[in-house]
């Protein structure tokens, strides 16, 4: 299987939690029926993404990134690249190498959809057709800022920083609530 056999599959099955969600599963699913490069950075207007919000052992924090490009607080994720095999792997793939953390455990099946342009980077003008799954830390180890952060740090659940992005807080509301 492929990992767009796997998205296709994956977003096929999932039960979305409201009417936006489910519109957006059918938009990403064309998008998938349409193009065969759809998974890749290099389609364009759009292409699939995975990321993932990182809870703690307790459930009372999120780990965030300080995002390079961006200059925004956001969950781990990003592209998929050729090694991946599903979504969640990808996700889980992108957290580990974002955060450092060992032992993630990632949830079965995609917790929020959420489509957004980007408009700084290399991928500037595209929209992302990110696919946002939950990962748990095993443990309390500690991270590693990567290249692709300026910071990483623990937020409370009910006290993330100020000016954070509304589909972060929507993604952390679904996760907890």
């Amino acid at each position: 299987m492929t990992l767009h056999d796997d998205a296709t599959a994956t977003l096929t099955g999932w039960n979305p939690p409201d009417a936006e969600q489910a519109e957006l599963r059918e938009r990403y699913l064309k998008h998938l029926a349409q193009y065969e490069d759809g998974m890749w950075r290099s389609c364009r207007p759009e292409h699939v993404t995975a990321s993932a919000l990182v809870l703690d052992p307790s459930g009372g924090r999120v780990l965030l990134t300080l995002h390079k490009t961006v200059n925004r607080w956001l969950q781990m994720g990003g592209h998929c690249e050729a090694g991946d095999r599903t979504l969640a792997g990808a996700a889980l793939r992108e957290s580990t190498e974002e955060s450092g953390l060992t032992g993630l455990v990632i949830s079965s099946e995609p917790l929020l959809l959420s489509r957004h342009e980007l408009l700084a980077g290399g991928c500037a003008g595209a929209f992302h057709l990110d696919v946002q799954y939950l990962v748990t830390t095993s443990a309390d180890t500690e991270y590693v800022i990567s290249d692709e952060s300026h910071d990483l740090a623990w937020f409370g659940v009910d006290a993330l920083p100020a000016g954070i992005d509304r589909t972060v807080e929507e993604l952390v509301r679904r996760a907890t609530g």
